[in-house]
C-alpha cells in the first residue's frame, strides 16, 4: 500500500498512526515532494472522480481563479491542475493495487 499525504496534515498523521498501530505495511509519499505523476492522477480521477479528489475547502482552492477552478473540476484537465497544485488533493490518498481510497473516515478504515 502507498499512502500519499502531507506530513504536517492532521488527518494524514492520524491515518499514519492508525496504520502503524494496526501493523499494516505501507510506503509514505509526500504529495509535495514525491507525489504522483500525471498518469497516476488520471487513474485517481477515473477511480474516485474529481468531486472526491479535489479539496474545495483548501487554501489553495480559494486562491485559484475561476478558470483554474473550472479546469480542476473537469476530469480531462484535473490531473494537470492537481500536478501543478498538489495541495488541492484531498488527503490522504491510499493506493492498494488498482484500488484508490481518499480521506480517512470510517468507510475508508473499513475498506482498508
Amino acid at each position: 500500500m502507498i499512502v500519499f499525504g502531507i506530513k504536517n496534515c492532521d488527518t494524514c498523521r492520524k491515518a499514519r498512526q492508525w496504520l502503524e498501530t494496526s501493523g499494516r505495511d505501507f510506503a509514505w509519499r509526500d504529495l509535495r515532494e514525491d507525489g504522483p505523476d500525471e498518469s497516476a492522477l488520471r487513474h485517481w480521477v477515473e477511480s474516485v472522480g474529481v468531486n472526491r479528489l479535489v479539496n474545495r475547502r483548501s487554501t489553495t482552492w480559494r486562491g485559484l481563479g475561476e478558470s483554474e477552478r473550472a479546469r480542476a473540476e473537469d476530469p480531462q484537465s484535473a490531473p494537470q491542475v492537481l500536478l501543478e497544485h498538489p495541495t488541492l488533493i484531498k488527503r490522504p490518498v491510499f493506493e492498494l493495487d488498482d484500488c484508490v481510497l481518499v480521506g480517512f473516515d470510517d468507510a475508508v478504515k473499513r475498506a482498508l
